[in-house]
């Protein structure tokens, strides 16, 4: 698992930190990988699978629809482009 350290923070940043730590009854270490982890994945990010699956209800498409249309796809591999 990979790991980060952090230079020159500050005490009173790093007091901070220990104090909201303990308000969350975690290691500090604990509470900045909390703190990281919701700045780059916060809740609010759109999820691509489900944004398409809420589409897909929207305008009334069902799994029959998907099946049907499955037999018609091209299942062969592209050709590769030549820059020749």
């Amino acid at each position: 698992m990979p790991a980060v350290t952090i230079r020159n923070l500050s005490e009173a940043t790093h007091r901070a930190l220990k104090v909201r730590a303990a308000q969350h009854g975690r290691s500090t270490e604990a509470e900045m990988r909390d703190i990281l982890e919701t700045a780059v994945r916060p809740d609010t990010r759109l999820r691509l699978g489900t944004a398409l699956a809420e589409r897909s209800r929207r305008l009334g498409l069902t799994n029959e629809d998907i099946d049907a249309l499955s037999p018609a796809r091209d299942r062969m591999p592209a050709e590769p482009m030549s820059f020749e």
